[in-house]
């Protein structure tokens, strides 16, 4: 897989050490910008395929309307993922050998394919299921390459600064996709007519974005790698760490927002959703762009634990929502959360692959997301059956704040390498411009070699 990006990045000097030929005297040594026109088309690429996505939010009304239960949409969405994560056990291994542009094409193939089995033959049986899985495992794929393939044009230490940017975008396709779901929900009659219309929509978006991919992949070289190993070795070798239990809580945080949510605005008489997904995305949109750079000054695991407790807050504020405007604080919180949560997760949880697994690292560390709509989907949809909706989102934000603690007690005092790579780089300029003033001095006996290992 080629990268356009060279190695050079790893540190070519050491500390305090001035190249030879003149250089001006305040010169510090600046990397080529990261931001280019291959990030900003994978920027726009992404954008539209979180906005198709949120035009399926309202797949349990579909279910309801075709006679089935909150927890039999949960059960189709919950065989979904396990379809889709027992793919994506071996879509990491086919990427680190066969590159990223033909998986990310199949992908998108895939993901168009299970939304037009669900709106060409609606039914509760076996196609519904065969639809939803397709769907689900195009859409982790497509999501898995696209971070696979921007981690590759970046130097290590800002990894989780570019899966925070390119992140950014999704919360922008989260308002356009909602705003255009409420629009539908105006314009059309409720009926399966209406969910044609919002999947069939999600399908034309997943065709322009493949068009985009294949455009943005077209230079790249397939590079074969036969030594690569299966996920399975690879995750025991590498482990993440307590970085997967965020994860599958990630996974039962989206399972809540992305199925329920709009089900909980029906049942409650409102007219959408796309209040609670603005406030949510414009939140994240404004709390990911500031604190993109958080990660190397604070660290992730302590920015981990705040976005946890984000969730605790914006779940338990659910519970006391009777009109539409009241999702916004809620909403707020949960943006908040996922802004912090999701480029901590994956970039710790990849942090221990080897470039040339990268792939597989990235899909692993997706899988543990996919689990906990695995495991939480059907569950909460038996919570809501039996129970309610508020007895379903206490135990969603119990579950958050039981995850903020454990974590929290297991990382206080593990330390961040992107902390340390800061804090050396520091070192490194102060220590250069300190060698350069030394050296610029005017007459007057040299001064005496550095005792302190700065040379």
């Amino acid at each position: 897989m080629s990268s356009s990006i060279p190695d050079q990045y790893a540190t070519s000097a050491a500390v305090g050490m001035v190249a030879e030929g003149p250089e001006p005297e305040n010169h510090v040594p600046q990397d080529p910008s990261i931001y280019n026109s291959i990030f900003w088309w994978a920027y726009i690429a992404n954008l539209i395929l979180v906005s198709a996505n949120a035009l399926t939010f309202r797949f349990a009304d579909m279910i309801n309307m075709l006679g089935g239960s909150d927890q039999v949409a949960g059960t189709i969405v919950s065989v979904g993922s396990i379809g889709a994560l027992v793919g994506r056990l071996f879509l990491g291994q086919w990427i680190d050998r066969y590159g990223v542009r033909p998986l990310w094409i199949a992908c998108s193939v895939l993901y168009m394919t299970g939304i037009i089995m669900m709106v060409c033959l609606p039914s509760l049986g076996f196609l519904m299921y065969a639809g939803r899985t397709l769907f689900a495992f195009g859409l982790g794929g497509m999501f898995a390459c696209s971070m696979t393939h921007i981690q590759n044009q970046v130097p290590p230490e800002r990894r989780t600064e570019m899966i925070a940017t390119l992140g950014s975008s999704g919360f922008l396709g989260m308002i356009l996709g909602s705003q255009m779901g409420d629009i539908f929900l105006r314009f059309t009659p409720d009926s399966l007519l209406r969910h044609g219309v919002l999947l069939g929509t999600s399908a034309i978006m997943g065709g322009i974005y493949l068009i985009i991919v294949t455009f943005i992949t077209r230079h790249e070289k397939s590079q074969h790698q036969r030594d690569s190993p299966a996920a399975w070795p690879l995750l025991k070798r590498y482990w993440p760490g307590w970085v997967v239990i965020v994860g599958i809580m990630i996974g039962m945080a989206f399972a809540c927002s992305t199925v329920f949510i709009a089900r909980y605005a029906t049942t409650l008489g409102l007219k959408g959703v796309g209040t609670y997904f603005t406030a949510y995305a414009v939140s994240a949109f404004i709390v990911r762009i500031l604190t993109r750079h958080t990660s190397k000054v604070y660290g992730r695991h302590r920015m981990i634990v705040l976005g946890m407790m984000g969730h605790v807050i914006g779940y338990t504020g659910l519970c006391f929502v009777t009109a539409e405007w009241h999702f916004i604080l809620p909403a707020i919180c949960s943006g908040f959360a996922h802004a912090l949560l999701f480029p901590c997760v994956v970039s710790l949880g990849t942090e221990h692959f080897p470039k040339q697994f990268r792939g597989t690292g990235t899909t692993l560390v997706l899988c543990f997301i996919d689990i906990g709509g695995v495991v939480f989907a059907p569950l909460l949809g038996a919570i809501i059956d039996q129970f309610g909706f508020r007895p379903m989102f206490l135990t969603t934000a119990g579950a958050a704040l039981g995850t903020m603690v454990l974590y929290g007690l297991m990382t206080h005092r593990t330390s961040d390498p992107e902390m340390l790579h800061h804090v050396s780089s520091g070192k490194l300029v102060r220590d250069s411009k300190n060698t350069i003033e030394t050296e610029s001095l005017g007459s007057g006996p040299v001064p005496e070699p550095c005792k302190s290992g700065c040379a």
